[in-house]
């Protein structure tokens, strides 16, 4: 699976921005796409996550509440509308597949784009 996210940008606290990863190469139906995050010297952290065709979406605690994971099936994408956003939502957002048998790991991973909230 390819993987091409985008939609990062600069926004104020409180704001909002939408994410778009778009998905290609094979079928997605038995994947999970999820979102996760990092900043300069920590580890990458689970954002999100939503199973395809199913729809089920999973949350870090951090985030629930203000971060909605949405697919279009038809266009293979899948979006994080982030509301409600804080300076500590700083950081480089990644998309990534992986299978949703037990034990896949993600194993595709598009490009980062940066999220910025000034306070």
């Amino acid at each position: 699976v390819q993987l091409q996210a985008s939609g990062g940008g600069l926004v104020q606290a409180g704001g909002s921005l939408r994410l778009s990863c778009a998905a290609s190469g094979r079928t997605l139906v038995g994947y999970a796409l999820g979102w996760f995050r990092q900043i300069p010297g920590k580890e990458r952290e689970f954002v999100a996550s939503i199973t395809w065709p199913g729809g089920t979406t999973y949350y870090a605690d951090s985030v629930k509440g203000r971060f909605t994971s949405s697919r279009d099936n038809a266009k293979k994408t899948v979006y994080l509308q982030m509301n409600s956003l804080k300076p500590e939502d700083t950081a480089v957002y990644y998309c990534a597949a992986r299978h949703t048998r037990s034990g896949s790991t993600w194993g595709s991973w598009g490009q980062g784009t940066q999220v910025t909230v000034s306070s």
